[in-house]
């Protein structure tokens, strides 16, 4: 090993050793924490959302696909609720795939639509960004 290469390795191994620190660091605080967890039947429904590949149209909070709508905020939107969410299963429009959903899977789907409505807004206009690179959003349920 020549002396010139002495000072990189040292470079490397303090770059190293402080990204193991800033990782253990982050990973370790309580900067975030899951506001809500979502109940059985939403884990169904959740489960119903992804095998039936409903983000490849729909988003959640701006992520998925761009066809179908955003659903972050269907289930209180104005106009809207369960009884639309359960009506647009059965019937869709031209685009959307005939699902053949059980009243089960409905109730499972607009529960879980309802736990993620009930999580924040979209798009949330009142994020914050921390000081430590979190961002703080305001959810629904806080006053």
């Amino acid at each position: 090993m020549s002396t010139n290469s002495r000072p990189y390795i040292f470079v490397i191994t303090f770059l190293l050793t402080l990204f193991g620190f800033y990782n253990y660091v982050i990973y370790n605080s309580n900067g975030y924490v899951a506001a809500e967890k979502l109940s059985p039947v939403a884990v169904k429904g959740q489960q119903l959302f992804q095998d039936k590949r409903c983000w490849s149209c729909h988003q959640i909070y701006g992520l998925g696909g761009y066809l179908g709508p955003d659903l972050t905020n269907v289930y209180s939107a104005e106009g809207k609720g369960p009884n639309y969410i359960k009506a647009f299963l059965n019937s869709g429009v031209n685009s959307m795939p005939q699902f053949n959903f059980s009243e089960g899977e409905k109730d499972a789907l607009v529960q879980y639509l309802k736990q993620v409505d009930e999580t924040g807004i979209f798009p949330n206009y009142d994020a914050k960004i921390e000081a430590t690179g979190w961002v703080k959003l305001k959810y629904r349920n806080e006053e």
